[in-house]
């Protein structure tokens, strides 16, 4: 009984001590936006349908995120709470990329079957280019390369 109780306490101590440093994502309302946050919405969403707005706690640092389809694609926005773009994941068609991009991401999936790409830009460059993998027995990975098409030192 005794070593139960410490053990669920360290693991409570454990989880109280590690999870503010996972994202806490909460759906919102785009009436909850601040004004900033909704006029870049409303900019980045213009023929757009949204499907969903969200806020999350990061690190200590608040970011807003919209999801949208943009003629058959997804497109989610992500901004700082005075508006400012921090990072915007579109979707692409692997058959778009260029030679190179196609090849790093192909390398990297392996036997892994690409389901999905997303180019990733910040501070309105393309940094990186994410494919979204199902290997066999469904199981669900991404890989990164950068806008050249070699491996990244760090993942965007």
């Amino acid at each position: 009984m005794r070593i139960s109780l410490v053990v669920q306490l360290s693991v409570f101590v454990g989880l109280a001590i590690t999870t503010p440093a996972f994202a806490r994502e909460k759906k919102i309302q785009r009436a909850d936006l601040p004004a900033a946050v909704e006029k870049t919405v409303a900019a980045q969403s213009e023929g757009a349908e949204i499907k969903g707005l969200s806020v999350e706690k990061e690190d200590g640092q608040t970011l807003y995120e919209a999801k949208m389809m943009v003629d058959g694609h997804s497109k989610d926005v992500s901004m700082s709470p005075d508006g400012a773009i921090v990072e915007v994941e579109e979707q692409v068609k692997l058959d778009s990329l260029p030679p190179a991009v196609q090849a790093g991401l192909l390398a990297k999936a392996g036997k892994g079957k690409v389901v999905k790409v997303e180019s990733l830009t910040k501070h309105g460059s393309v940094v990186a280019y994410e494919a979204q993998l199902l290997a066999e027995g469904k199981k669900k990975s991404e890989v990164q390369v950068g806008p050249d098409g070699k491996p990244l030192s760090h993942e965007e």
